[in-house]
C-alpha cells in the first residue's frame, strides 16, 4: 500500500488549489462529518472528493454493507488508490460539480447523504456554485450534506461565502465543534433538507 500522507502530500504540491490541503483528514474528522449517515436501512450515500479515504473508511464502517457508496473524485491517482483500497465503493472519476447527472447515468437515484471532502474555501464563486447546485439536485428533499472547513480559514471571503450559501440554501445549517486533532484544526457544517430554489 502506497504512504498516504507522502502521495497526498505529492498531489497537493502539483495541484495546491485542488486538493486543499497539506495531510489528509484525521479518523476523528472522518467521524464527525459521517454522524449522518442512518443506522439502519439501505440509503445512498455519496461522497464528494475522497482523496486518499480517510471518510471513505469511515463510510464504509457505518454502512457495514448496506447501501450504495459513491465517490467522485476528479484525480486519476487518487481514484486508483482508492479503488485499489475500497473495492466496494461505486468509483466515479469525474467533476463533482457534475453530480446530478453522474447519478442518473448510474441509475443510483437521489442521495440520502452527501459527505464531501472538497476544499470548498479554496474554490471561486462560480465553482462553489456550481457545485452546491449539483448537490442541492442530487439530495433526496430529506436528505443532508455534510462538509468541512478550516478553523484559521473561517474568516477568509471564500469561507463566508460558502457559509451563506448554506444557511440560504438549507432549511437546517448546524455548526459542529472543532476537531483540533486534525491537521489543520476543522469543523464540520450539518446542513438538512435542501431548499430546491438554491440561491
Amino acid at each position: 500500500m502506497a504512504n498516504e500522507p507522502a502521495l497526498f502530500f505529492g498531489q497537493f504540491m502539483r495541484s495546491p488549489a485542488m486538493i486543499g490541503a497539506i495531510a489528509p483528514s484525521s479518523r476523528r474528522l472522518a467521524a464527525a462529518i459521517t454522524v449522518p449517515i442512518p443506522e439502519d436501512g439501505d440509503p445512498v450515500v455519496v461522497e464528494l472528493g475522497p482523496g486518499t479515504g480517510p471518510f471513505t473508511a469511515e463510510i464504509q464502517r457505518r454502512l457495514g454493507g448496506r447501501g450504495r457508496h459513491l465517490a467522485v473524485e476528479i484525480n486519476p491517482l487518487l481514484a486508483s488508490h482508492l479503488a485499489t483500497r475500497h473495492p466496494g465503493v461505486e468509483l466515479i472519476v469525474d467533476d463533482a460539480a457534475k453530480l446530478p447527472e453522474l447519478l442518473a447515468a448510474r441509475r443510483a437515484g437521489q442521495a440520502d447523504v452527501i459527505v464531501s471532502g472538497l476544499p470548498w474555501a479554496a474554490f471561486g464563486a462560480g465553482t462553489q456554485r456550481a457545485l452546491l447546485d449539483g448537490v442541492l439536485s442530487a439530495l433526496k428533499p430529506d436528505g443532508a450534506f455534510t462538509m468541512f472547513a478550516y478553523v484559521h480559514a473561517r474568516r477568509l471571503p471564500p469561507a463566508v461565502r460558502i457559509r451563506r450559501a448554506l444557511v440560504d440554501s438549507f432549511e437546517e445549517v448546524v455548526l459542529g465543534r472543532t476537531v483540533w486533532r486534525n491537521l489543520p484544526p476543522a469543523f464540520v457544517y450539518h446542513a438538512r433538507r435542501p431548499r430546491r430554489t438554491g440561491v
